[in-house]
């Protein structure tokens, strides 16, 4: 059960300080603030991936436990139970951020929540987060094999590669690669958040499905 709440408390972890970043300090919608939210998705999986990562891995998201899954490196019964708590997880996240939002007067986003920006398809928004969440997964799937990964640098490999991103997809769909993380939000802010939440769930999904395939072609061991 430990390692259930352990990826509770660490998808919360991220939900709330990553979206929260956005929140708090106006949105994305200078260079800058893209570059702070950023930092900060990135910053939040680093300290997470060293706080909780020997007690469960430190998935924190439904996408990376899916490659992991389909790689043979955990059970579908055990990888079901990591994604329910990582989606408890973000409510649990988004919660603390909808209670603060009450209490503060802010003119961005209530919950940080995704949706393709103005000027992009939904297709666009699909694409841009199937590709972006195959990277991230494969990125995952690499630094944490236990023959060829890069072993005590894996949290920083995968913070780093989460932060490198959300600089390029921000502008796109606010960056999930993550359906917890879209989510929580969504539940909260409803609208179009929760109109296309679909996108966030399904293209993050399929990302990871075709990273574990493209990850046993690459790193997988030869028969």
């Amino acid at each position: 059960m430990k390692k259930y709440l352990a990826e509770m408390v660490g998808t919360m972890v991220l939900v709330l300080m990553g979206c929260g970043s956005a929140v708090f300090n106006g949105g994305c919608g200078t260079p800058a603030q893209v570059l702070m939210v950023a930092v900060a998705f990135g910053l939040s999986v680093v300290a997470m991936a060293y706080t909780i990562g020997g007690i469960s891995g430190c998935h924190i998201n439904p996408a990376i436990t899916l490659g992991c899954m389909l790689s043979g490196r955990m059970k579908c019964k055990e990888g079901g139970l990591y994604i329910l708590f990582q989606i408890i997880g973000a409510i649990i996240g988004s919660a603390i951020i909808a209670l603060l939002t009450s209490q503060i007067d802010v003119t961005a986003t209530k919950t940080g929540a995704n949706a393709c920006a103005e000027g992009v398809s939904l297709c666009g928004g699909f694409l841009a987060e199937f590709f972006f969440t195959c990277v991230f997964v494969l990125v995952v799937l690499g630094a944490t094999d236990a023959k060829k990964g890069a072993g005590n640098f894996a949290g920083l490999a995968i913070g780093l590669s989460l932060t490198l991103i959300h600089i390029v997809c921000i502008p796109i769909t606010g960056t999930s690669v993550n359906p917890a993380r879209s989510i929580g939000p969504a539940l909260f802010e409803g609208g179009a958040a929760l109109c296309q939440l679909w996108i966030f769930i399904v293209a993050p999904l399929l990302g990871a499905c075709l990273s574990a395939g493209i990850w046993k072609l690459v790193g997988g061991e030869k028969k």
